[in-house]
């Protein structure tokens, strides 16, 4: 078959400049478009949300090194799922709330008011960071490397740096097989009973989790997920600092901030895409795609579509959000989601609580590039 020609190219100065208008742009221009670091990218709501509905056609497994449970399909995908999902479920994440606000109130405290910060470097991302970390059971000192490794796995994936993708691979392994090697050796003393010593008794069909099943899985919890909580985090700062009313609003009412989260986050979303691997030819868009080549899921793009929301660009927090793939959907849609928006509505509340003003800063702000979305440096006032 011939290989076909590039209609865009997700690296470009245009592209990284604003990827939410450039796939705002691409959606309406060319909706399911080919380059050679994405493959066939879907833009449209209605696109996504078929290959998400059909998993046998669209498989998650992408990769040569096998990743637990994100990257498998069912019936396996189910089996990993089902013995993981308590861990990230309803109690757990409950539990987990009064430390996740003392995280929050403790990095909010020493903010002077009226002193411009960079909102991400001061309080976004060692918020994401040492939430993971606490959850997880893991040292506050682990936080460092943590934060290295995900700003390494970001410029590797945006370089398409498969040598460092596996390097960095290598060296998570190591670190998660010590954790682990260190519990074992303290069984029953001071291991603790935290979430990593759990799940090394998680049994999936009768077996014992492998160390390279755990490291898999906490890899995808940390390296793959502290980036877009970060971001996510920051994109709601910045959107309520440009929008008085609407922080007034939750301010006044603070059980709105669950909804104005989703719908913020609708607007201009953390996450811009997933792969899956096609494993029979189909047409998408007009195209005929053959079995073996990639789709990218762009998210972004698939929940600002016009089509299914009205007024894309506006943020209305009553709006109807069943249609939003924000945590995606399926048998794959996002088993942090409870986690994820604990910390968002704690983030929020202790923002909002703590100060009466938040305003952009005088500098220019700064956007993360591809494979992020977000704010890489956020300056603003809090008061």
């Amino acid at each position: 078959m011939t290989k076909p020609s590039q209609d865009w190219d997700p690296t470009a100065a245009d592209v990284l400049s604003n990827q939410v208008a450039a796939y705002d742009e691409m959606r309406l221009r060319c909706p399911v478009a080919h380059s050679e670091l994405l493959g066939w990218s879907l833009f449209r709501h209605e696109d996504v949300a078929r290959v998400i509905a059909d998993t046998e056609t669209f498989s998650n497994v992408v990769s040569t090194h096998r990743s637990v449970p994100n990257g498998m399909d069912p019936p396996e995908h189910t089996a990993y799922r089902q013995a993981i999902e308590p861990y990230l479920g309803t109690e757990k994440v409950r539990n987990f709330e009064p430390e996740c606000r003392v995280i929050a109130t403790e990095l909010l405290a020493p903010l002077a008011s009226g002193v411009q910060i960079d909102f991400m470097d001061a309080f976004a991302v060692p918020f994401a960071v040492r939430c993971q970390c606490a959850f997880l059971g893991w040292p506050e000192a682990l936080g460092a490397p943590v934060r290295e490794w995900t700003r390494r796995n970001r410029d590797a994936v945006l370089t398409a740096d498969r040598a460092m993708l596996a390097e960095i691979a290598r060296e998570f392994e190591t670190f998660i097989v010590g954790l682990l090697d260190e519990r074992r050796r303290h069984a029953g003393d001071v291991a603790g009973d935290d979430l990593t010593t759990e799940l090394m008794r998680v049994q999936v069909n009768g077996k014992p989790l492998t160390d390279a099943e755990l490291t898999s899985i906490f890899r995808n919890w940390t390296v793959g997920e502290v980036g877009s909580m970060a971001a996510a985090v920051g994109i709601l700062a910045g959107q309520i600092a440009r929008a008085p009313e609407l922080q007034r609003t939750l301010r006044e009412v603070p059980a709105l901030i669950p909804a104005a989260i989703e719908e913020l986050l609708r607007v201009d979303g953390p996450l811009v895409s997933n792969r899956r691997r096609v494993t029979r030819e189909v047409t998408l868009g007009g195209h005929r795609i053959a079995a073996g080549e990639r789709v990218s899921l762009m998210w972004i793009s698939a929940n600002r579509d016009e089509t299914v929301f009205e007024g894309p660009d506006s943020a209305r927090i009553d709006r109807d959000q069943r249609p939003s793939l924000l945590w995606g959907a399926g048998v794959h849609v996002c088993p942090g989601a409870g986690l994820a928006r604990l910390e968002m509505r704690v983030a929020l509340e202790a923002l909002l609580s703590t100060f009466d003003q938040i305003v952009p800063g005088d500098a220019s702000p700064r956007r993360l590039a591809f494979p992020e979305n977000g704010w890489a440096s956020l300056p603003l006032r809090l008061g």
